[in-house]
């Protein structure tokens, strides 16, 4: 039950991530990590993108993708990651439209 995988982000997209955290005033960023099948034409089947919400999800608005890169090893056993409660952290979902990448 395991892999290793890289990504590569580029340090526009790291300045992008880290002054809007600033103008937001959040402490961190949830980042989704997509794993395909197939690889696109540059040798990537990984993307990473700023986690939405449900809402954000369901009114289609565009995701801030902020890295690709590849799965290098897998086990071939992934599984779902067991759900166990803990503290709780809040983030700042902002649908008005800041000008704010996401």
């Amino acid at each position: 039950m395991a892999s290793l995988n890289s990504i590569y982000i580029k340090k526009e997209t790291l300045k992008t991530l880290y002054q809007t955290l600033e103008k937001k005033g959040d402490k961190g960023i949830e980042i989704t990590i997509s794993i395909n099948e197939e690889t696109n034409n540059y040798g990537q089947n990984l993307s990473a993108f700023v986690s939405q919400s449900k809402e954000q999800r369901l009114a289609k608005n565009p995701r801030f993708y902020v890295g690709n890169g590849k799965c290098f090893w897998t086990d071939g056993k992934i599984q779902i990651a067991d759900t166990q409660p803990q503290a709780e952290e809040t983030f700042n979902i902002d649908n008005d439209d800041d000008g704010l990448p996401f």
